[in-house]
């Protein structure tokens, strides 16, 4: 009987020293399984970016750099686990960015030709969207002391082919590349070549630098940098640039207009153009996290806000009567 008890023992006391073993083996599975962190569980980072996670990097033509800015920021605030790096080039550069794989989108003043989109269909085994975003206006500025404050397109476009005497020179920012370089001779110049007397400024910014240092220039910007004037970093700007009216070419009556989002949206402004987007994304990723925040109420607002006219947002448009009494 004693044999037995003493068997019984070894037995115990085997099991305990396995247990003594044991149990820091499973202290550090269940710490490993609370992150190590004094047992809080932390929360699961997804391995791929998502519209309220990660980082992606856009392109941006320049023209549209205010309002870009100002559309990234309310979106981060939205979402403060996100980033996205916007670099901010010409039209041309934005394109050429689309065939490098860290650039997931773009953002220039036209979508994909079903060449470009079949191209890519070929490389990347499927075909970016695109679609526009709003409407912008080429604004045309001057220096406060300028003689006039209004500009025909006729008399614009003999300053841009050289054409037409005087002091006044044109300024834009570059004179390759850019889309406000494209529009000029594509759509003033009508494929005519640009003049001696246009200069090249280096950025949007650069233009009005000049403008406000030289009473006879003229540049040509996105509205963006100079229609808002709710944004204080843009009252800087217009200190001493002004707006230059253009004459309409749709109205019954003999009328100069200004960049305004009524004038673009009744047509009655001459110089208008697109805001797209081109994305490379076939998840639900960031990008098309933030292509639905610009396309949606709180994205066409924000255009709304900066004078720009949203494309995907009714802009109502009244005529008011005035009763005399």
């Amino acid at each position: 009987m004693s044999a037995n008890v003493k068997t019984n023992k070894m037995k115990i006391t085997k099991l305990s020293g396995f247990g003594k073993a044991f149990l820091p083996l499973m202290a550090g599975i269940l710490m490993a399984a609370c992150g190590g962190n004094n047992g809080t569980a932390e929360k699961a980072k997804p391995k791929y970016d998502t519209p309220s996670f990660g980082r992606i990097v856009i392109s941006v033509d320049e023209s549209f750099k205010p309002i870009i800015d100002s559309q990234i920021k309310v979106y981060k605030a939205s979402y403060p686990e996100t980033e996205i790096v916007a670099y901010y080039k010409s039209e041309a550069e934005c394109l050429k960015d689309l065939e490098v794989d860290s650039v997931r989108m773009v953002i220039v003043t036209r979508g994909l030709s079903a060449t470009e989109s079949q191209s890519f269909a070929d490389r990347i085994k499927f075909k970016p969207s695109w679609g526009i975003l709003a409407y912008d206006a080429v604004a045309v500025v001057a220096n406060n002391k300028a003689k006039t404050g209004v500009l025909s397109l006729v008399d614009l476009r003999s300053m841009l082919d050289g054409s037409i005497g005087g002091d006044y020179e044109i300024v834009l920012d570059g004179l390759t590349a850019t889309s406000t370089v494209r529009y000029a001779m594509d759509s003033i110049l009508k494929g005519k070549a640009l003049g001696p007397k246009v200069q090249a400024a280096k950025s949007s910014q650069e233009v009005i630098n000049y403008v406000e240092k030289n009473p006879k220039a003229i540049g040509l910007i996105g509205v963006s940098w100079v229609g808002n004037r709710s944004d204080d970093s843009q009252l800087s700007f217009v200190e001493n640039v002004k707006l230059m009216s253009l004459k309409c070419e749709t109205c019954p009556e003999d009328a100069y207009v200004l960049p305004y989002q009524a004038n673009i949206a009744l047509g009655r402004y001459p110089m208008t153009r697109g805001i797209y987007y081109i994305l490379k994304e076939n998840y639900e990723g960031l990008g098309k996290g933030f292509v639905n925040f610009l396309i949606y109420e709180r994205g066409q607002l924000i255009f709304k806000r900066a004078f720009l006219l949203p494309a995907r947002m009714d802009f109502g448009v009244r005529t008011m009567q005035v009763t005399e009494q």
